[in-house]
């Protein structure tokens, strides 16, 4: 696409001119056309103020860093519109794909203005680094203000996408009027510039710009230096090519251009605090970029225990203080994760059914680093060691020091039998299987993964709570990486040969004494594209390694009526590796809840808040109108499919719903055994058999 660069260099704009044949004797003779006059820098060679190999040097470098900043954008824009819409394989296809074909068109286009490269290649790098740098900026006002971003999103891949597409024809030609090379050499100098940079750009977005500047400020950023890298190789180095009155509009504009970056970092605060407020609803009293998430709390704040509507034992501060009216909202990059209004049902109905099936000394909460998981285990006096593996410690940190959710936790995390690992929940699974397989008890195995554990629950952050801006991030310590093998039953009408408890058996883990009676599961939806492998077979291979013979596993599987593939895809993959199931639902999840891959601004903040917690929602009864459409506290046009929280309780033998021989003490629990069981039935009734496994090389919740 690129064409010889031989009579570019000899100053010609245009095709190469044909070879004169001599005209036929008696021929008449062809008129001459008139010469096309030259463009200024069409000039060969290019009056340069250093040596040329030097300048060609100089060129070289403006490759490198336009590849770096462009693979920037490239990254920006996958990043952020993974976090804005989710589902981050469907997002980094969509970018590329367009952002490839854009590249193309900006190649073709950039033949016309071969003819004035140095120029062309100005207003390219000019607009590119306004377009590229303001990118992350424009993309989040459509999505706080507009409640969409996907077609900017195209829109923005689109444009980057051609001018970077531009940017290595014109370089191509500027690089031959330094000094004339075969074509060939060109393209290979060129492009070796161009891999390098686009090394460095990709390992600095992750590791430089993201933990330090964070998304806003490291596009602006980006755009900055995009910007005046191309104002030197063009104002300085081919400034001879330039008449005095293009010199001056372009470093005008250049100057115009870094001004408006300048400023777009210097209210990147402000903005983000505004489009913050847009997207929830209320100012956020903590937003930290954690080393995993962005983590923001709203409302809530300093209420003691059972202030407000809808408190009691367990329920925490589900107001705040006095006239803010507030609930407390915990939003994980995002997504509502917590509400005080509805929390306390489902995590009564979440761990109450596994607790009360059976024995419950030790527990296993993977997830859960709110705390009020927690909270509702230690809430049976037979529980006496509680071992909590969270991947994000400043959610752990958050849980312990904030005032409206420690209040709502009910202070978990203090209790000694509390135990909290830092890890990814499949690789501490794989490396406890391991170090049970070898021989070793799970106390020994402890000792080595010391570090990984905050003593007694504690998290080494001091001070008090932050109100606003971005925090560093935060370590992390993960087991190895890896997937293990899982004896697998196929769901269906596909049956094993072999009986549950005698392949349960033969699983190498911990001693038996060391298992779990309860694991408890309080994970991202299924539906988001990092949580897949979190609901895989291997990984509840893994998590049956780590059960006791009459333990319980219990599992949030996502809304089973809006989204009824996934709660029974999740079923089903249960089922394959041996387990009984017992599918139930129930009623109070708030429409601002995303469990899908897709999502857009909550829409729970348009919705006629009921302001109570489950009991109005229908929670507590699960009765016949329980939920449905019409009934007290649902607002209006909300359809009743939006409004449950899905669940699967699973054991080695069919698991019962009977009450626990240790009741909790205080009022009885929201969610009855009796109801459970209505609810169990009416949920197996909409069972969608058949459904294959999700595996980790064929996840299957991507709806």
């Amino acid at each position: 696409m690129i064409d010889p660069p031989e009579p570019l260099a000899a100053g010609v704009c245009g095709p190469p001119e044909a070879p004169e044949v001599p005209d036929a004797p008696g021929a008449p003779e062809t008129p001459e056309v008139p010469d096309v006059p030259e463009a200024p820098e069409a000039r060969a060679p290019a009056r340069l103020p250093v040596p040329a190999r030097l300048g060609r040097l100089l060129v070289l470098a403006v490759v490198f860093v336009c590849a770096a900043c462009g693979l920037v954008y490239e990254l920006e824009l996958v990043a952020l519109a993974s976090y804005l819409i989710g589902d981050s394989v469907t997002q980094a296809s969509v970018v590329l794909s367009f952002m490839v074909f854009a590249m193309g068109v900006g190649a073709l286009l950039a033949k016309r203005l071969r003819c004035r490269a140095a120029v062309g290649f100005a207003a390219v790098e000019t607009v590119l680094a306004l377009v590229g740098g303001g990118s992350a900026m424009a993309l989040y006002a459509c999505f706080a203000w507009l409640g969409q971003s996907r077609s900017a999103l195209v829109g923005f891949s689109l444009a980057i996408g051609v001018l970077i597409g531009a940017e290595i024809p014109l370089l191509m030609t500027l690089i031959q009027r330094v000094r004339r090379q075969d074509a060939g050499g060109a393209v290979a100098d060129l492009f070796a510039a161009d891999y390098v940079g686009a090394l460095v750009g990709g390992l600095a977005f992750p590791f430089v710009l993201l933990p330090r500047l964070g998304q806003l400020s490291g596009a602006l950023v980006t755009g900055g230096v995009n910007l005046v890298a191309g104002a030197v190789l063009v104002l300085w180095l081919f400034g001879g090519d330039l008449t005095a009155r293009a010199r001056w509009v372009l470093a005008a504009v250049n100057v115009l251009v870094l001004a408006l970056l300048a400023a777009g970092v210097a209210l990147s605060g402000p903005f983000e605090a505004a489009a913050r407020r847009a997207v929830y609803g209320a100012p956020a009293r903590v937003a930290e970029q954690t080393g995993v998430q962005e983590v923001v709390l709203t409302g809530g704040v300093g209420g003691p225990p059972g202030a407000g509507p809808g408190s009691g034992p367990g329920s925490g501060s589900g107001r705040g203080r006095k006239g803010s009216g507030s609930p407390l909202e915990l939003f994980l990059d995002g997504r509502l994760k917590v509400s005080s209004d509805t929390e306390r049902a489902y995590h009564q109905a979440l761990v109450g059914p596994a607790m009360a099936g059976g024995p419950h000394g030790r527990v296993l909460i993977l997830g859960g680093g709110d705390g009020l998981a927690v909270r509702e285990v230690l809430r049976y006096r037979a529980a006496r060691s509680v071992t909590v593996v969270e991947l994000d410690p400043e959610v752990v940190r958050l849980a312990r020091t904030d005032p409206g959710l420690s209040a709502l936790n009910r202070h978990a995390f203090d209790d000694p039998r509390v135990r909290v690992v830092t890890a990814d929940a499949f690789n501490w699974l794989r490396a406890q299987g391991r170090s049970g397989g070898t021989g070793r008890s799970a106390a020994a195995s402890g000792a080595s993964a010391a570090g990984r554990l905050l003593a007694g629950g504690r998290s080494p952050a001091a001070g008090g709570v932050p109100t606003g801006g971005r925090s560093p991030a935060a370590g992390r310590v993960s087991t190895a990486d890896g997937a293990a093998a899982a004896n697998s039953r196929a769901s269906g009408d596909r049956s094993s040969s072999v009986s549950r408890s005698s392949s349960a058996a033969r699983v190498p883990g911990p001693d038996r004494s060391d298992r779990y009676d309860v694991i408890v599961s309080d994970l991202p939806d299924p539906g988001i594209t990092a949580s897949t492998k979190l609901y895989s077979q291997e990984f509840y291979g893994l998590a049956l390694r780590m059960l006791a013979p009459d333990g319980r596993l219990v599992v949030h599987a996502g809304p089973p009526l809006a989204r009824p593939r996934t709660f029974w895809t999740v079923e089903a993959t249960l089922r394959s590796v041996g387990l009984r199931t017992l599918p139930y639902r129930i009623p109070g999840r708030s429409p601002g809840f995303s469990g899908g891959p897709d999502r857009s601004v909550p829409h729970h903040r348009a919705c006629a808040r009921p302001g109570t917690d489950g009991r109005e929602m229908g929670a507590p009864g699960l009765g016949p109108g329980a939920g449905r459409a019409g009934g007290p506290g649902r607002p209006a046009g909300i359809p009743d499919r939006t409004r449950y929280w899905g669940f699967v309780l699973a054991a080695r033998q069919p698991p019962r719903l009977t009450p626990s021989p240790d009741a909790p003490p205080g009022p009885p629990a929201l969610i009855s055994p009796s109801a459970l069981r209505s609810a169990s039935r009416a949920q197996s009734q909409d069972r969608i058999p058949g459904l294959p496994p999700s595996t980790l090389m064929r996840p299957r919740y991507l709806e």
